[in-house]
């Protein structure tokens, strides 16, 4: 098998030994030869094919280390609320929504967010009464934390005054003790159930329809943290032979016991489907004002949060989890949590023989704020920062209102890589868009897209585009299990890379998020091509 030569190509290898290529030399799904155009061809031999890349940049293929990929591609077929400049405009869209739907059909969707709204309240089932009465709506906030819900959902999932809030969650109500409509945290499961069931369509179809949006963007992995029916969704896709990407599965708290039973560990699987961390709540988002804070929310003298998953119970599941051979993915945004979650892994540390230890590789899924003396802490203990740079971009107008003067480290990727953690970046879509290009802006200039603030946020956390670069690649493999398989380029490597009309490292900072690629290859294979 001679292979194909890609040549007359700007090749960055994010190999240290050959930063750079002209040509790279392709065999099954392996890179053979990375070099210059003579040695590429004479290591191909007679019959090669040649690829003429016509001088566009190539990069290793982009790994996503945070996605709900099947929320995501459910998302693109409900009404999007993304955007909306108030409740009024929320309502407009619901409405024109429901009128197209069957009669017997749930209204899914959501993406809102109050805080953005011209007028921030939050909003009630009341609201959604008038423009939804006679089916049940279920419409999560931007950041996934609360739902919305109208009266004829509160009836369905059988929530009504006398329900009580259960551990970890909240069901907002009136000054009548009546629920208002929105579901925080755990109190929103039930609803939670409905939008990941069937009523929200046929998910090995929607992967399958709409995967190769990310496969447009440059990704040609992703760490996936949906629930039970995402991994029952790859498989199908896997077993029929229409996986275009490669995807690391995560396990929800919820399926433990049975991936114990099971005997799953994490790195399970080959090059194209295995099996992630266990991924733990420990508490909410800044948006919804449920993460856990060490100073309560200014005007909320009692409110620090919710601890999702309280101290004691999340050491027993890590410990639990750890023993069986699976690792632990925590979502923590706020400084207690993060700082509960670090002492648990300590501790677990300290208890663990040396093999679990250098064989388990803990995460903290968005690492968003900390307090200054924790941030050594996630090297110190092998802690792998799972972050989204976009988070931080969209944020600006809520951490400026929110956390200013608490001297927290937010958002500290360059403090967490000066002090030697691998950080490991993705986009919590659909929280945020998947664009992995709009990731390496936000990482490298800490603005919005239009330009603000002034410098960046936090300037002094900024990256480079090489290091924003690695965030994306070597990270996300060493994350997986995987970097002696994945994030650069270099003979004996699986061959994911994608190639780009303009290249990244010849761009001002601001244009990076123009970015487009030409063609997304997944071992060896091209997967897609504009």
């Amino acid at each position: 098998m001679s292979g194909t030569v890609y040549e007359n190509a700007r090749i960055h290898t994010l190999d240290p030994d050959r930063p750079y290529a002209e040509a790279m030399l392709v065999r099954g799904e392996r890179i053979v030869a990375v070099g210059d155009l003579a040695e590429c061809r004479d290591r191909a031999g007679g019959g090669a094919r040649h690829v003429d890349l016509g001088g566009m940049a190539v990069l290793p293929g982009l790994i996503d280390s945070h996605i709900h990929a099947a929320s995501y591609v459910r998302g693109l077929d409900q009404v999007d609320l993304r955007g909306t400049a108030s409740l009024d405009e929320a309502l407009t869209r619901i409405a024109g929504h429901a009128a197209a739907l069957p009669p017997d059909a749930w209204l899914l969707g959501g993406g809102w967010d109050s805080n953005r709204w011209t007028r921030p309240v939050q909003p009630a089932r009341t609201d959604l009464d008038r423009v939804c009465p006679d089916r049940p709506a279920a419409l999560p906030s931007i950041d996934g934390h609360t739902i919305w819900v109208n009266s004829a959902a509160l009836a369905r999932l059988g929530i009504d005054a006398t329900t009580p809030d259960p551990p970890g969650g909240q069901i907002a109500r009136d000054e009548h003790g009546e629920p208002t409509g929105i579901l925080r945290e755990a109190a929103a499961d039930a609803a939670y159930a409905v939008v990941r069931s069937p009523h929200a369509g046929d998910l090995v179809a929607q992967l399958r329809v709409h995967l190769p949006r990310l496969l447009a963007t440059g990704l040609t992995g992703i760490h996936d943290l949906d629930g039970q029916d995402a991994r029952a969704a790859y498989e199908t896709l896997y077993a029929r032979g229409e996986l275009p990407l490669r995807v690391h599965k995560t396990i929800p708290a919820t399926a433990l016991d049975e991936a114990i039973d099971a005997g799953w560990a994490t790195g399970d699987g080959d090059r194209w489907l295995s099996t992630g961390p266990v991924k733990i709540f420990t508490d909410g988002a800044l948006g919804s004002h449920t993460c856990l804070m060490t100073e309560p929310y200014d005007g909320e003298p009692g409110n620090h949060g919710i601890a999702v998953t309280p101290a004691a119970e999340f050491e027993r599941l890590v410990a639990t989890a750890a023993g069986a051979g699976i690792a632990v993915a925590a979502h923590a945004i706020g400084d207690a949590a993060n700082r509960m979650v670090l002492r648990a892994y300590a501790r677990w540390r300290e208890s663990a023989g040396p093999g679990p230890v250098a064989r388990l590789r803990h995460r903290i899924e968005h690492t968003q704020h900390l307090l200054p003396d924790d941030v050594p802490l996630l090297a110190r203990h092998g802690v792998i920062a799972s972050m989204q740079p976009t988070h931080c971009t969209s944020d600006i107008p809520l951490t400026t209102r929110m956390l200013a003067g608490r001297g927290l480290a937010s958002y500290a990727w360059r403090s967490l890589l000066d002090a030697g953690a691998t950080v490991a970046f993705g986009s919590d879509a659909p929280v945020e868009d998947p664009d992995p290009f709009f990731g390496i802006h936000a990482a490298v200039t800490r603005q919005q897209p239009d330009g603000t603030p002034p410098g960046g946020v936090d300037p002094h956390e900024r990256l480079d585009l090489d290091t924003a670069l690695r965030c994306f690649t070597e990270a996300g493999a060493y994350a997986s299990y995987e970097e002696h398989l994945k994030g650069r380029l270099r003979p004996g490597m699986l061959a994911d890379f994608i190639v780009l009309p303009t290249d990244p490292y010849r761009v001002e900072p601001a244009r990076l998020r123009d970015l487009t690629v030409a063609l997304t290859v997944v071992g060896g294979v091209v997967r897609w091509q504009r």
